[in-house]
């Protein structure tokens, strides 16, 4: 995020709350610290919000499949599994949704990349590290078995590598529907990513229903996992979607994911060049100067009043008090906290915890989550920060203009106001602030936090499924603050 110029790629208009006036009456105790339980009301996407470990169920049949250079090691034992799982959804499913029968890959290759080099599909194994991929020319799956696959289940659980190889299937499926996907020799990268990505999306809430007899798949911490692992595997801040290669910021791959969880398959296959023009968000920085700070801003008490003044011009159709940010320790002096930022309500005061913030604010080191080896300073990011700001000073407007504050609903609410004040932000009509490239990414690497604010209501209950916050942020950005009161009631 940065102060001064704009940049737009939404239209927005100055933010009006015009929530339901319920009438509603706080109490806490004095000096009370919450650390925020889940919030588990509600469903995602239909289905009830359910926890489990999700991965491979007991038991689970050993599927009849055979990989090139496969070993007994159990990220080749998962691999296969996920390969057997996904191939039995589009048997199912392709009929269906495209009344067409699905031919099963050709080739399955597990490889090392730190061991015996192999030349495929144009290119040597020993450079695939960290890959898993779809080759056309010999309709191959392959994965790296050594580096990737260990990683995203150390990261993330097994659920990542199924998600991963399930993308990968997915361009399979382009490759076998051509036409009816809008699939040829000139189809843009982006629209073959966003519709793999999908095409992953509906595969998952297939395991989610409990139609897979090699895996389950929780619809809270089992979703949750599989966005993380999708998210990580993003392009970095300043990528142009229109590139060759290009596979999307964390915030549209996870809406593909979304897309294809909510709608289906055949949802996924109307994904098409102008659909990408419309809503992708991932643009290059747009000058020298943010290509250097890679558009981060320091978290200091100068850059908090350009919060200050940003939320204050957003809100300020909703025609209450506007809430004060002050330094302090992040805590109330009465009523409940929420450090690191805690709106308290007695004074009409959102209390920060500067340092803290400040750590969150650093900037994030992506290619050191990629090898798992991210460094003690990195952060998520200046947005994370100011978002967790956010969060809590919609609480006043809440608050001010009667909706109810505590429970799912106003969780994801508050996310879905900041997600419209990052809307705001965005337009020509904001003041102070600019967005950056990535800064929305780095708002929902905060979602995803066990300890985030930015769904979690006034006393810092936090809804428990990543998927419903995720999408409340988006409506939010994409459709402005009269989506937040219309959905979150």
């Amino acid at each position: 995020m940065n102060t001064g110029g704009r940049r737009t790629r939404v239209t927005a208009v100055r933010i009006a709350a015009v929530f339901s006036a319920v009438a509603l009456v706080l109490t806490g105790c004095a000096g009370e610290q919450v650390t925020g339980e889940l919030q588990t009301e509600g469903d995602v996407a239909g289905l009830p919000v359910t926890h489990f470990d999700s991965g491979l169920k007991d038991g689970a049949p050993t599927p009849d499949l055979k990989a090139e250079g496969a070993t007994d090691s159990h990220a080749d034992q998962l691999a296969l599994a996920s390969v057997a799982d996904v191939t039995d959804y589009w048997e199912k499913e392709m009929p269906r949704d495209f009344d067409e029968k699905f031919k099963p890959v050709s080739e399955l290759l597990s490889y090392d990349p730190t061991s015996t080099a192999k030349e495929v599909c144009g290119a040597n194994t020993a450079d695939l590290a960290m890959n898993a991929f779809y080759c056309p020319l010999n309709d191959m799956v392959a994965w790296d078995r050594k580096v990737l696959l260990p990683l995203l289940e150390e990261k993330f659980g097994e659920m990542a590598v199924t998600a991963v190889l399930s993308h990968e299937f997915g361009h399979a499926v382009q490759t076998r529907l051509g036409e009816k996907a809008g699939i040829d020799d000139n189809t843009s990268t982006i629209v073959k990513e966003q519709q793999a990505d999908c095409f992953m999306g509906a595969h998952m809430r297939w395991i989610a229903e409990g139609n897979s007899k090699y895996f389950e798949l929780s619809t809270s911490d089992g979703l949750n996992e599989v966005l993380g692992a999708l998210f990580m595997i993003r392009d970095p801040a300043g990528a142009d979607f229109s590139e060759e290669g290009a596979h999307g910021s964390g915030f549209d791959r996870t809406y593909a994911v979304q897309l294809g969880f909510e709608e289906g398959g055949a949802r996924c296959a109307e994904i098409d060049q102008a659909e990408a023009d419309e809503r992708i968000t991932e643009v290059p920085f747009k000058n020298a100067a943010d290509r250097e700070t890679r558009g981060e801003a320091d978290i200091s008490w100068t850059t908090m009043e350009y919060v200050q003044m940003s939320l204050d011009d957003a809100f300020s159709g909703a025609g209450v008090d506007a809430p004060k940010l002050v330094e302090g320790d992040g805590t109330c002096r009465r009523g409940v906290s929420t450090p690191p930022v805690s709106y308290c309500e007695q004074d009409n005061e959102v209390n920060l915890d500067m340092t803290t913030l400040a750590e969150i604010g650093q900037p994030a080191d992506q290619q050191a989550e990629m090898t798992g080896q991210e460094s003690p300073d990195a952060g998520l990011g200046d947005f994370a920060a100011f978002s967790e700001v956010a969060s809590r000073y919609v609480q006043g407007i809440q608050k001010g203009v009667g909706a109810p504050a505590k429970g799912s609903q106003a969780g994801l609410r508050t996310a879905c106001l900041v997600g419209a004040w990052a809307q705001y932000v965005n337009s020509p009509n904001g003041k102070g602030l600019y967005l950056s490239p990535g800064d929305l990414d780095e708002a929902i690497a905060e979602l995803l936090q066990p300890r985030s604010l930015l769904a979690a209501d006034i006393e810092g209950h936090r809804v428990a499924n990543g998927f419903a916050r995720i999408e409340a942020l988006r409506n939010g950005f994409l459709e402005g603050s009269q989506a937040c009161t219309d959905t979150y009631k």
